[in-house]
């Protein structure tokens, strides 16, 4: 393990913290991080029958849970919200420090195309942060569990989202798109943000910026969608339309990049037509309906 200081290409921050996440991750699985390959069929999660079992156990729980519900008090588990919370909260940061660091260089080396659309831009490191962040998004599924336990009322927006955010990473996963690594980072920063405050809101605190949670998160779609509009037009364009302008070929798998097309519009969409509901004529205040502590919430992310 590398111990001295000094900040590198290599290590933006100084330390190299792959080095600290490889030791976590060999005394937590027992195995080298260095041998971990995403397979499919091998790797648990990694085909689109266990995704699809994934989601539709998801739902049922979902619907179960709230018929279960009927009939009983709300259960709060105020410290359980909580800590899980706080642990999404450092679980975010801890994954976008790691991919940072590992992308710098390969940004800073080689430039931002390479970064997005070159196969050598797919690392094995990277393909295991990739692979656990997609891990991060069926935790994420307890969100709703905890709606369900409050009794509270689940927007559209919040399943499809929480549902099809763990697709969406598997498909990249399947596809091999250089890419991903910007949607990820873009969603991993702004849940560093929402869940510390969804942690601090469920100790009864007032948070004056949660207004700009949603607005973080439609800029990030927006962010996301250039990206890859960009590497699908340019995929497109140079493999079956040679003719039309293109920067040139693109790494990952046509499928992959309809699929996150067609997603991230639809959150684009979705959350837009969230933030006019949630704050038409507040003047940009904070719903006296509390939208987000229950399922109007914008946590779908």
């Amino acid at each position: 393990m590398t111990s001295s200081f000094g900040i590198t290409t290599e290590r933006p921050f100084g330390i190299y913290l792959y080095d600290y996440f490889a030791k976590s991750y060999e005394f937590v699985t027992g195995n080298d991080p260095a041998d971990f390959r995403f397979i499919s069929g091998v790797t648990p999660l990694s085909t689109f029958g266990e995704v699809s079992l994934a989601c539709i156990a998801y739902y049922a729980l979902i619907l179960g849970g709230q018929s279960l519900m009927k009939n009983v008090h709300e259960i709060k588990a105020k410290a359980l919200f909580q800590l899980h919370n706080l642990a999404l909260t450092i679980v975010s940061l801890a994954l976008l420090l790691l991919f940072v660091e590992q992308l710098f260089p390969i940004l800073y080396n080689n430039g931002l195309f390479y970064a997005i659309c070159d196969n050598g831009a797919w690392t094995q490191k990277l393909e295991l942060l990739y692979y656990l962040n997609n891990l991060v998004k069926y935790w994420e599924f307890l969100d709703t569990m905890f709606l369900v336990l409050r009794k509270k009322q689940l927007e559209f927006l919040h399943w499809y989202h929480h549902s099809m955010t763990a697709a969406l990473c598997f498909s990249q996963l399947i596809g091999r798109t250089s890419v991903s690594w910007v949607p990820i980072t873009l969603n991993l920063m702004v849940h560093v943000f929402m869940y510390y405050y969804y942690y601090r809101a469920a100790g009864g605190a007032r948070i004056w910026w949660k207004k700009y949670l949603t607005s973080m998160q439609i800029g990030q779609f927006i962010a996301d969608l250039v990206f890859v509009y960009f590497c699908t037009y340019t995929y497109f364009s140079e493999r079956y339309f040679p003719w039309m302008p293109n920067s040139g070929s693109c790494a990952g798998h046509s499928y992959a990049a309809v699929f996150g097309c067609v997603l991230l519009s639809s959150y684009l969409l979705l959350f837009i037509q969230f933030f006019k509901k949630t704050y038409k004529g507040t003047g940009g205040k904070v719903p006296a309906t509390g939208h987000s502590a229950n399922g109007k919430s914008h946590k779908t992310e």
